[in-house]
């Protein structure tokens, strides 16, 4: 007889995301000539680069060819593409950081793919069912879903005011630790001296880390790091994760990739190892992401590419800051939105994650996330999205001051 897998009863009733479209839709329906501004889900809104767009018409008009059509493409993606990731680490510029990256990766270290959600998801199937692993609290959903169906042991790491929303080492042996900086929801993002403590940890008890590093565009400080690579001794314990979903708009496109490095070494392997099964794992359950997409990409990391996509991501950051400066010019606590794309609102006094979600909705028409959902250190929070329109953004700020009567 066929069996449930029963984890998935312990996941909540509903994905986080899902609820807010439902209590979203509830409302338009009682109220449909309402204008409902969202600043909730971290989805891009504004069009496409034009040469990205160029790039992908390009790999269109390929498709019309004899001489120039593809079906399956690479196995790990487009060899032209990994190359571009490859010297986009070593050379490129992150947006308004003033600096570059420095880090050494070779081709056959990155796999494409098609976004950082499923790859995170996926990724801790090549390691033992009987890892323990390490999610900090709040965190992004997919990490935590992922390995509670997986029927791996959750340890939390709490990140809260205290810590600055940087979590604090494992008390226990560990072996996976899933972290994001700049961190969603939170929009923290670790120094190279907290990462650090956590490449040591991770060297000296076998750990892995999963480092999400798909908002690294944001950061405009130059101190900060941009890639967990930066960092001594990063590639014997630590694969990153990539996207071009909030670098470039490409939530819809999808397109994403993952560095695995030759030289990670968990217990029980070889070098290369841990690379090999990535590898075997793609191959075997995913045919590659859209050649188009990928001619995409590859527009992305040319110069003009470049130089236009961070034209976006500084026009999201100017979002950021007028959420920040209009919020606290109200009076409330804001964390983020200065190197990240996100803002971690404290709930006014006396008022929960979800409460403070439909007093927003219901009095301001603003459609915000309820922290709650990130975890049970998220209660007490909002996270707010930098990623709207302009005229949006002022509007809600306008009406959230006008009706929320804080």
């Amino acid at each position: 007889m066929a069996k449930i897998n029963s984890n998935y009863r312990k996941l909540p009733k509903s994905y986080l995301f899902s609820e807010i479209a439902k209590r979203t839709e509830a409302f338009l329906e009682k109220n449909p000539k309402v204008e409902i501004l969202k600043l909730g889900i971290g989805n891009t809104t504004e069009p496409l680069a034009p040469s990205v767009i160029d790039g992908l018409i390009n790999g269109v008009k390929k498709l019309a060819k004899l001489d120039s059509y593809t079906g399956y493409g690479d196995e790990q993606g487009d060899s032209r593409l990994r190359q571009a990731l490859s010297d986009w680490y070593k050379h490129s510029l992150p947006a308004g950081a003033g600096k570059k990256r420095g880090i050494n990766l070779l081709a056959d270290e990155i796999f494409i793919s098609d976004g950082a959600k499923p790859d995170a998801a996926n990724i801790s199937s090549i390691f033992s069912p009987d890892s323990v692993v390490a999610i900090t609290d709040p965190v992004y959903p997919v990490y935590l879903d992922s390995n509670v169906i997986a029927g791996k042991k959750i340890v939390y790491l709490s990140a809260d005011e205290k810590n600055g929303f940087i979590p604090t080492l494992p008390k226990q042996k560990v072996d996976l630790i899933f972290l994001c900086f700049p961190n969603n929801p939170t929009g923290a993002v670790a120094t190279k001296k907290q990462l650090k403590e956590f490449v040591d940890y991770a060297t000296g008890n076998r750990a892995v880390i999963i480092f999400d590093a798909a908002y690294s565009e944001y950061i405009k400080d130059k101190n900060l790091p941009t890639s967990i690579y930066e960092i001594k001794g990063a590639k014997s314990c630590a694969i990153e994760l990539q996207s071009f979903s909030k670098s470039a708009g490409f939530t819809g496109v999808r397109l994403g990739w993952t560095v695995v490095p030759k030289d990670l070494i968990v217990e029980g392997s070889q070098p290369g190892e841990i690379n090999q099964f990535w590898h075997r794992r793609q191959t075997t359950m995913f045919n590659g992401a859209s050649n188009i997409a990928q001619e995409g990409g590859l527009a992305i990391l040319s110069a003009e590419g470049q130089k236009q996509t961070r034209k976006q991501v500084n026009y999201y950051m100017e979002n950021a800051a007028i959420i920040k400066r209009g919020l606290k010019d109200m009076g409330l606590t804001v964390f983020g939105g200065e190197n990240a794309p996100y803002l971690w609102v404290k709930c006014p006094e006396g008022l929960s994650s979800w409460e403070f979600f439909d007093k927003l909705l219901k009095k301001a028409h603003v459609v915000g996330t309820p922290g709650s959902g990130f975890g049970q250190m998220g209660e007490g929070y909002l996270r707010l999205s930098a990623f709207g329109h302009r005229e949006n953004v002022r509007k809600a700020m306008i009406s959230i001051k006008e009706n929320l009567n804080l």
